[in-house]
């Protein structure tokens, strides 16, 4: 696949897009994981747009990078990536996400095109990402393996199976990603599990770690291409997000918002929201 020039500004225009589309997609279909939606969108947009070499055209390429949305409840944001790289029409989607007997199902489903495996049940995405890195490596193939987790996930004990297993085989094409948005459906992660040493306790499992701003897209691509240079040891980017990013003040670090279907109030207060962002962006 042709490399594109980086534009942060472009890409972050695009990620406020999109969470529209989530939007309309929830609103649609009466139901839908809104909160991590927004705050995973631009760690998804900065993959599928900048990092890795995935698109409709190199899918049955073995030399093309692979990725895994083990978060597979936020599937609403990974629907609208996939459609606007090409894999399927964004208006289907948004007419067809969970309709009776729909392929759009509410979790990710393989059956799609673009899709590499059903994902959802959480902590399995990681454990396989290490398996198919080790294909990789194997039979010599450039591609990149990555996956992104919620920070809620990281309760799951297979989730740390990963991680050591990971380390072990030292996966340098290896990269997880972390939501760090601190909130999930019961509360805060640190009520919950904590995660306060995450950082350390991830990387005493041989593993590289890198904490960045997860919805500042510029980040995200310094943070891709550090751990490219990663050598010997996998790497885990710890992004730090919030819940409802780009929503306003309505929706951002609400863990109420983890599953919500917005009134049509809630959503004209959403969409002013974006467009504010949106405006903010073009005018820097």
């Amino acid at each position: 696949m042709k490399k594109t020039e980086f534009d942060a500004k472009a890409l972050t225009i695009k990620s406020l897009e999109l969470r529209k589309v989530v939007l309309d997609m929830i609103m649609n279909s009466g139901g839908g994981h809104i909160g991590g939606d927004f705050s995973v969108m631009d760690i998804l947009v900065t993959l599928y747009f900048d990092q890795m070499n995935i698109g409709p055209e190199n899918m049955d390429d073995a030399d093309r990078d692979y990725f895994i949305m083990s978060k597979g409840h936020s599937v609403e944001s990974y629907y609208a990536v996939l459609a606007a790289k090409g894999f399927f029409e964004t208006e289907t989607v948004v007419r067809e996400f969970s309709q009776f007997g729909s392929k759009f199902i509410g979790h990710p489903n393989n059956e799609l095109p673009g899709i590499e495996m059903n994902s959802g049940s959480l902590g399995h995405g990681l454990p396989v990402c290490v398996g198919m890195a080790l294909a990789c490596r194997k039979e010599n193939r450039p591609g990149r393996v990555y996956t992104v987790m919620g920070d809620g996930e990281l309760a799951e004990g297979s989730v740390w199976e990963g991680f050591m297993a990971g380390g072990h085989y030292g996966l340098s094409n290896l990269c997880a990603v972390v939501d760090r948005n601190r909130l999930q459906i019961s509360g805060t992660t640190e009520q919950v599990m904590t995660h306060e040493n995450l950082h350390a306790q991830i990387e005493s499992f041989g593993w590289h770690v890198i904490e960045t701003q997860g919805n500042d897209i510029a980040k995200l691509h310094e943070a891709f291409e550090q751990a490219k240079t990663v050598k010997d040891k996998p790497v885990c980017i710890i992004a730090n997000t919030v819940k409802g990013y780009g929503g306003g003040e309505i929706m951002e670090n609400k863990a109420a918002w983890h599953h919500h279907v917005p009134t049509r109030e809630e959503y004209g207060q959403i969409i002013k929201a974006l467009d504010a962002k949106k405006e903010e962006m073009l005018h820097e």
